[in-house]
């Protein structure tokens, strides 16, 4: 694929760039290249899109409209930059508050139905050269050492460009949603010549022997990552058998004539329950009739073509599973999918990985077409497409190897995916380029979802674990269930259970509140026992996660220290508290930063912020956006200890506990300046003690400070 005729200057697709080196300026150079390939790369797709409608309107149901993924990559950028504190002033606060988290449908029928007024295309395009000028002046300029690591400037930079090139693909499966006349072919998105029309001249799949193996899972590569990529797992994979090709249009369509999609038999019970609630009876990307397969034609990017047989399936993983039970039982084998550790093995066959290959050895990175090819196109070793033409689902639920850490920056990536219900996709597609070609590379999708993504299938006797992460490990949200769920301690009160008895105690009728920094839930949880409709809002995904599992019903475990490595396993539920679902029917918890907030649909009689001001960049911005949020009579709640540290807030936004112009400038004074002229103080301020467990014997008691205000 070439670009340069469309955007003179674009360098050839270039691969992801290595962390270390021995000339930082060089690498700088490297860096800025990268980004503004990835950039063009990006505008260029949405060429196809021909009909404005085509931003506005949802592909799916399931998904944001594409104006907002055309935005969202460049937010990304402010974003982890102001989080990083390496920026210190936004570009657009509402677009980017607005645009800053995509959706993860839980399930096919999780609509978000929410209504968001949308900039113009005109807008977010000036939004978008603005951020592509300043992300480049800030390359140009930032402090560069190598090898790049996570706290370099240079990773931040590296992490929005693999992000935006994530997008590259999951928008281009989003443009292949939209109705065919919003959309037009481009040049420089060319479409595959080959294919045979002729089903019966596609050459018949067969098995392969692979032997078994130790192998080793974990990146340690020298370029970008995500997280989950890091850490090990070893795996003893037995001997088994694998398709030597992917699973053509031809070779599935037998599943599909013999009546697949109308026998409950094939499917579990979540692709049953899919296919009953879609009415499929094909796959999604097919055209026509089954019962007339000359006629059938295939969707691709920008056009309909006739049936290209010998193209590979384009399903999601409950299609590919049903597929591979039908064929268990017409063959009489053991037949599946591959697990990720059969698929690493596989893709042993293959020598090398990027950058070292001088050329794609498949249909992958954009050297080739924007569609799929034949399946018998690219040969590597005795298989084909091992990498390229189209990502391969795996029976593998994605979840952290042993080692696995955060990265604070990016906190919801990985995580809200560890949950069993995330299938791994290995090997990439046609459209998928820098991270996304490695081989460390792991991408998990929930399995109904569409990908560019079709499979092969193994005779194998791995038998996958689905559990899902049976505790919450992660020390902070084990830390804040236990404090906010967990036993009392010392007689002091529950934190959340005294704040929320406060609010309901102030609140004149039944309205609408706000927990801001609600961390794991507990308070919105009980503020629901005086409102009708309870908003929890947090930075960290993880803790939105742990609050929504509780919402619906489950059971959340964590484990908590003791001493050492000696640790004890707890749950919580909710009814444990007197708390019904129909109380938590009326919360709607989601991720937010409290110091670039979006505009509520209605305003707030109550706002609960416990413990939170002193943990913001800019808590003197929050305060006067919160302001415009609370209806007049509305409550403020401020608790906090005015632990002022520099970790969190620089020390010109303190807002106390500090000299100003040599005299004492308590918290609550400088309170009393800034809220005064919008707010009346309703009670004076009193101590609310709380208590965090560290270990058996090690716990902090601390006292907030209270205060209540009164919107005029």
């Amino acid at each position: 694929m070439n670009l340069n005729h469309q955007y003179p200057g674009l360098p050839p697709a270039t691969r992801t760039l290595t962390l270390s080196g021995d000339d930082p300026e060089r690498k700088r150079q490297q860096l800025l290249d990268y980004f503004r390939q990835t950039w063009a790369l990006y505008e260029s797709l949405f060429d196809c899109i021909a009909d404005e409608r085509g931003y506005y309107t949802k592909a799916i149901s399931l998904r944001h409209p594409l104006i907002f993924y055309y935005g969202h990559t460049a937010t990304f950028y402010i974003n982890k930059l102001m989080a990083a504190r390496l920026i210190d002033s936004r570009t657009d606060s509402r677009i980017e508050a607005m645009m800053a988290i995509g959706v993860d449908e839980m399930s096919w029928d999780d609509l978000d139905e929410a209504h968001y007024d949308w900039p113009s295309l005109s807008e977010l395009r000036a939004y978008r050269q603005q951020v592509c000028t300043r992300v480049e002046q800030f390359i140009s300029q930032m402090p560069l050492t190598l090898p790049i690591d996570w706290d370099s400037p240079a990773w931040v930079i590296l992490m929005g460009i693999e992000h935006e090139r994530i997008h590259l693909e999951t928008s281009s499966v989003l443009i292949r949603q939209l109705p065919l006349e919003w959309v037009e072919p481009q040049p420089h998105w060319p479409v595959c010549p080959t294919a045979r029309h002729d089903r019966h001249s596609v050459p018949q799949n067969r098995l392969l022997a692979v032997a078994g193996s130790e192998i080793t899972l974990g990146k340690t590569d020298d370029t970008y990552g995500w997280d989950n990529e890091y850490g090990s797992q070893h795996v003893r994979v037995k001997p088994f058998q694998a398709s030597q090709m992917l699973v053509s249009n031809a070779e599935y369509y037998a599943f599909v004539s013999a009546g697949g999609y109308h026998q409950s038999r094939w499917w579990d019970e979540e692709g049953d329950n899919w296919r009953k609630f879609t009415s499929a009876t094909m796959p999604t990307f097919w055209r026509g009739s089954i019962e007339h397969p000359d006629d059938l034609q295939l969707r691709l990017m920008c056009s309909e073509v006739p049936m290209p047989w010998d193209w590979p399936a384009e399903v999601n993983q409950l299609e590919a599973a049903a597929f591979c039970r039908w064929k268990a039982q017409q063959t009489g084998q053991q037949i599946q999918l591959p697990a990720e550790s059969e698929w690493m093995l596989l893709r042993e066959q293959l020598a090398g990985d990027w950058p070292d290959w001088q050329n794609a050895p498949g249909n992958i990175n954009l050297e080739h077409w924007a569609s799929s090819c034949p399946v018998d196109s690219f040969k590597q070793g005795e298989f084909y497409d091992l990498i390229g033409n189209v990502w391969q689902w795996s029976t593998t639920a994605i979840s952290g190897f042993s080692g696995f850490r955060i990265h604070p920056l990016y906190d919801d990536f990985s995580t809200p995916t560890f949950d069993g219900r995330h299938a791994l996709i290995k090997g990439g597609s046609w459209i998928s380029t820098g991270n996304e070609v490695l081989k460390s590379a792991r991408y998990a999708f929930r399995r109904h979802f569409f990908q560019h993504a079709g499979f092969r299938y193994v005779v194998s006797e791995h038998q996958e674990s689905s559990k899902q992460n049976p505790y919450e490990t992660d020390v902070m949200v084990s830390q804040y269930l236990d404090f906010q769920y967990g036993d009392g301690h010392f007689g002091v009160a529950n934190y959340a259970c005294t704040l929320a008895a406060i609010a309901g105690g102030l609140a004149g009728k039944r309205g609408r509140a706000l927990d801001i920094g609600c961390a794991t839930g507990r308070a919105s949880f009980e503020l629901a026992r005086h409102f009708d409709r309870v908003v929890g809002m947090d930075y960290s995904a993880r803790f939105i996660d742990v609050a929504l599992q509780l919402a619906a019903g489950d059971v959340c475990r964590y484990t908590r220290c003791e001493e050492g490595d000696l640790t004890s396993c707890h749950e919580i539920r909710l009814q444990d508290f007197g708390l019904s679902p129909e109380q938590a029917s009326r919360i709607q918890f989601m991720q937010g930063d409290a110091c670039n907030l979006k505009a509520p649909a209605e305003r707030y009689d109550l706002v609960l912020a416990a413990n939170l001001i002193d943990r913001l960049r800019q808590p003197a911005r929050f305060l006067h956006d919160i302001s415009t949020m609370i209806n007049p009579g509305g409550i403020l709640m401020l608790a906090s200890p005015y632990t002022w540290l520099e970790e969190y807030t620089p020390k010109e936004h303190w807002l106390g506990g500090q000299r100003e112009n040599g005299e004492v400038l308590p918290t609550y004074h400088a309170l009393q300046r800034l809220l005064l002229a919008e707010f009346s103080e309703i009670a004076p301020p009193q101590d609310v003690p709380f208590v965090i467990r560290e270990t058996a014997r090690k716990y902090q008691h601390t006292l907030a400070q209270l205060t209540l205000w009164r919107k005029k």
